[in-house]
């Protein structure tokens, strides 16, 4: 399981506060094409976030695993959960492509 965390570096007070948590689990595909079951916790600390209480879920299908960077995991686990826009959703088709090329 990859565990995404949102953590705020306070300048001022040099406190760490945890703010977002993502956890994106591996939902079977083969070694080489992933599919993964995400879902996002609900809360703004880390207590809140600790409960383990699903904000929103998704699945990303068809990730090409060997050949890009987990942050497009990352990118298509938001698109998924549709924290991202229309904009961010269409660009999805852009990278695949760019996957390919």
């Amino acid at each position: 399981m990859i565990v995404v965390r949102v953590e705020l570096h306070s300048a001022i007070t040099n406190k760490v506060t945890e703010i977002a948590r993502m956890r994106i689990r591996n939902n079977g595909g083969t070694r080489i094409i992933g599919r993964y079951a995400v879902e996002t916790l609900r809360g703004r600390s880390r207590d809140d976030l600790d409960r383990g209480l699903c904000q929103r879920s998704g699945e990303v299908r068809d990730y090409p695993r060997l050949r890009i960077h987990v942050w497009h995991l990352v990118a298509r686990a938001l698109i998924a959960t549709r924290y991202a826009g229309g904009a961010e959703i269409e660009q999805q088709g852009d990278l695949l492509g760019e996957v390919e090329r």
